[in-house]
């Protein structure tokens, strides 16, 4: 079955890494809050964090599983905190990908980032990134987690 999934990212730093794994198959609705087209990201930044959050809300409108995908600076971001709470508020499943290794537009890795604290405490998972189909049975997994 295919899934609306929001994704959640630091956007300047893993953009590249994420467009790496965000337009798979089996999954569709994958525009996070606003980032297919950055200038809507850049004018919500402008009007400041009220439009961001309702952005981010949007974003998160029919979707079952928030997919939050972890990079070497990810934890501790303000609207990946947002976008997770949102989630977990809206009883989406939740799970984390670990993408530090996938290359950047540069073609070089991260470190390890550290797991935002709220995904290891809500009882989902984290993967490393493999393939899209893992990707597609974590993220079913996630929506079974959370009854969807």
């Amino acid at each position: 079955m295919a899934r609306r999934v929001f994704f959640s990212f630091h956007y300047q730093r893993d953009v590249w890494r994420v467009n790496q794994i965000r337009n798979i198959h089996n999954v569709i609705g994958t525009a996070a809050a606003g980032f297919q087209d950055a200038s809507l990201w850049e004018e919500a930044k402008k009007k400041g964090d009220a439009a961001i959050k309702r952005l981010i809300d949007k974003g998160l409108e029919n979707t079952s599983v928030t997919v939050v995908c972890i990079g070497y600076k990810t934890a501790g971001r303000k609207y990946i905190n947002y976008e997770i709470n949102q989630s977990l508020e809206r009883g989406n499943g939740l799970v984390g990908i670990q993408i530090h290794h996938l290359k950047d537009k540069d073609g070089k890795t991260d470190p390890v980032g550290d797991i935002p604290p709220k995904i290891e405490n809500s009882g989902f998972k984290v993967y490393k990134y493999v393939d899209s189909d893992k990707l597609a049975k974590r993220i079913e997994e996630a929506a079974e987690l959370a009854g969807k």
